[in-house]
């Protein structure tokens, strides 16, 4: 009872502090020390045994924080138990990777026992098989269990599960920290190389956009080289949209873009907005809601139009050919509230927090259309530079319908 006590009482509930942990399992072996001390002076026969099992137990947590967390600590467990405290076998199960790890001699297959324990809750020693088991747990969490065979005493046993609780939560915060880092080193590369092809682009498209525009004036073209001219000029604007796009984009990330905040009129904003998007609006049904009374923000009305640009050219592109978009704003309490309507493919559940991360495209094959997965992340970003939010609601029956809230009022944004 007093090992179970032990577990539960000094092992954190959760990862915040890798030496805290250390600390609680330090003090943890002095109080055995104590206890073995108090139980040798009632049987001297065995205090030779007190005293090398908590000399075993400093030594298994010496070793444990020498471990190489980058590798899985399963298996690295299973051996230290083994050798350490000169187990006839051990086996660890870790019910995150759903693996068991076993060292030394099993007549069985230790994986069926190890799993049992962990799944059916059972901690207990028994003298005549010399078997040892019990559950793993962070706080009141099982998170894997420990089955020994050898002569350990109970509260040994319950000092061992309670360790390996530890590594399997450093070996999981270490984790989740390289894998942030990583996340973070990626975005920037790719920041980076956004930013350098944009860059790159640029030169390029003037040149082809000045000769096309050259072309046009010399006249005496014929019908058919009067379209091709017309041909480069529609997708050399295409080209240089994209490439601005990625600009602001690799901006954003960097942290290098300023919201130059000014008083905007709603209506006019939004009608500047589709104004310039009639070409791909032409097949379709437009609507526009908004109060007839004047509703006016501070924000950056460059950043605005991008966001407002994307998400209308967003419904153009899955909406159903011929459908009506209704783009409405309304002010809601503190904020101006935007939305796109439009009928189209069903925005999955799962996808609708995701569908605002750059690069993600939805997992629907009605959804692949074609695009760069940036322009979502982009909205977003921009929403959250003025300190506003964005979100996504789609059913079959009512559409979908993406959202901006943007507070009336500017205020600083800080990330």
């Amino acid at each position: 009872m007093l090992g179970n006590r032990l577990t539960l009482s000094l092992i954190p509930a959760s990862s915040e502090s890798t030496t805290v942990a250390w600390m609680m399992a330090l003090v943890m072996i002095a109080i055995l020390v104590v206890y073995f001390r108090e139980h040798a002076k009632i049987n001297a026969r065995t205090a030779k045994s007190w005293s090398a099992q908590v000399h075993d137990l400093h030594e298994f947590t010496r070793r444990t924080l020498e471990m190489n967390l980058r590798l899985e600590p399963g298996p690295q467990l299973a051996e230290l138990v083994h050798d350490i405290f000169a187990l006839e076998a051990a086996a660890v199960f870790d019910a995150e990777l759903h693996q068991v790890y076993s060292a030394g001699h099993w007549n069985a297959d230790p994986r069926e026992l190890a799993q049992n324990v962990y799944y059916f809750g059972t901690s207990d020693d028994d003298p005549k098989t010399g078997l040892g088991r019990r559950v793993v747990r962070l706080g009141t969490v099982p998170i894997g269990s420990l089955v020994v065979r050898g002569q350990t005493s109970p509260l040994t046993n319950s000092a061992i599960a309670s360790l390996i609780a530890i590594v399997f939560d450093r070996y999981r915060a270490f984790a989740n920290e390289n894998r942030i880092e990583t996340e973070r080193r990626t975005e920037q590369l790719r920041s980076t190389v956004l930013d350098s092809l944009a860059h790159a682009y640029k030169t390029p498209l003037t040149a082809i956009r000045a000769a096309s525009t050259g072309l046009g004036e010399m006249g005496h073209l014929s019908a058919g080289q009067a379209e091709l001219v017309t041909l480069i000029d529609e997708q050399t604007e295409l080209l240089g949209n994209l490439t601005t796009r990625l600009l602001t984009t690799a901006r954003l990330d960097a942290g290098e873009v300023t919201v130059h905040a000014a008083s905007v009129d709603v209506a006019p904003l939004i009608e500047e907005v589709v104004a310039s998007l009639g070409d791909r609006l032409a097949s379709m049904k437009v609507e526009l809601d908004i109060p007839r009374e004047r509703m006016v923000f501070d924000c950056d009305r460059q950043l605005m139009v991008m966001l407002l640009t994307q998400y209308i050219d967003n419904a153009c592109k899955y909406s159903i050919f011929g459908s009506t978009i209704t783009i409405r704003a309304v002010k809601a309490r503190a904020e101006i509230v935007f939305s796109v309507h439009s009928f189209g493919p069903v925005i999955p559940i799962n996808d609708r927090e995701r569908i605002f991360d750059r690069y993600y495209r939805s997992t629907t094959r009605t959804n692949r259309d074609s695009g760069t997965g940036i322009g979502l992340s982009v909205a977003k970003r921009v929403a959250l530079l003025h300190g506003g939010s964005v979100w996504v609601t789609s059913d079959e029956t009512d559409g979908t319908t993406f959202f901006a809230a943007i507070p009336a009022k500017a205020h600083k944004r800080v990330f």
